[in-house]
């Protein structure tokens, strides 16, 4: 099997990129501005006719399409921006794999609900409240349109990463070279943080087994921002460099609304993959520690 892995320099599309090449799939990453020495440079969002060029060489049976504008706050005041990377990047590779039998893998988001009745199920009515979480769900209305997907619906990713974007990573770098930061968080925005190597996981067992649909990936933690925050930190008990502040939603004023009461439910996947073991927050964190000692 041949596996293109789009945006393969980011955080969820690095993990699926190492855990399929050690399955022995034949696999190609891709990155657009972040390049790494594993990755090469390809645009989903150019046109269909670039898109056909690129490809034609390596030809994948599976497209993974991890590339993602995911400043929620950028998106909502630049909606052009966020339309191409987000919907037109999608439409180019929906168009790819309808022409080539291709199967597509999109990972979307919970943004795609209101965040008023979370965590969701796969069947959750579909409401989103900001521009970023539009985009996402119009893609996903793309996908569907295909006769061989999956929509792996993520939120609040953490793990290794080149850059260390990921906010527990960020704030575990923060906390072990004591460097000064106050931080103000809302305690009021529920969401399920789930580890990107578990993430690369499920979709290698959801792709071998040939599934297709949605599925929501999330683990077994359901906390706030500043849970979150505070439960990492709880690990530094004599660190005083990191401040940790709580704050509601509203008086942060974010240019783009955010689900309060978002993350998901893992259930459709658990029951067709009950031995599979999650990893826990407090689980990364540790070994995270231990790797620094």
């Amino acid at each position: 099997m041949k596996i293109l892995i789009v945006g393969a320099s980011g955080l969820v599309g690095s993990h699926c990129y190492k855990f399929f090449t050690s399955k022995g799939f034949e696999t190609l990453g891709t990155h657009v501005n972040f390049s790494t020495e594993y990755t090469i440079h390809f645009n989903p969002s150019e046109s269909q006719f670039e898109i056909n060029v690129c490809l034609s060489g390596f030809k994948p049976n599976v497209i993974v399409h991890c590339g993602a504008l995911t400043n929620v706050d950028y998106c909502e005041t630049n909606e052009e921006d966020s339309y191409i990377s987000t919907v037109q990047s999608v439409i180019n590779l929906v168009g790819y794999c309808k022409v080539n039998n291709c199967k597509l893998i999109y990972l979307s988001t919970d943004y795609v609900f209101d965040g008023q009745k979370g965590p969701y199920t796969e069947d959750a009515d579909v409401n989103p409240i900001n521009i970023y979480g539009k985009h996402k769900l119009i893609a996903e209305q793309h996908v569907s349109t295909l006769n061989n997907f999956i929509i792996a619906r993520i939120t609040n990713v953490y793990g290794e990463e080149a850059r260390a974007k990921n906010f527990i990573e960020r704030l575990l770098i923060w906390l072990t070279t004591n460097e000064k930061k106050v931080l103000n968080l809302p305690y009021d925005q529920f969401a399920t943080p789930v580890y990107a190597g578990d993430i690369a996981k499920m979709l290698f067992n959801l792709l071998v087994d040939n599934k297709n649909g949605i599925y929501h990936l999330s683990s077994t933690d359901y906390c706030t921002r500043f849970q979150l925050a505070a439960r990492v930190k709880g690990y530094f008990p004599n660190n005083e460099s990191v401040q940790i502040a709580s704050s509601s939603t509203h008086s942060l004023k974010q240019p783009a609304k955010r689900p309060l009461f978002g993350g998901m439910l893992s259930n459709k996947f658990i029951k067709e993959y009950p031995d599979f073991l999650f990893t826990s927050v407090d689980k990364y964190i540790s070994d995270y520690i231990k790797k620094c000692q």
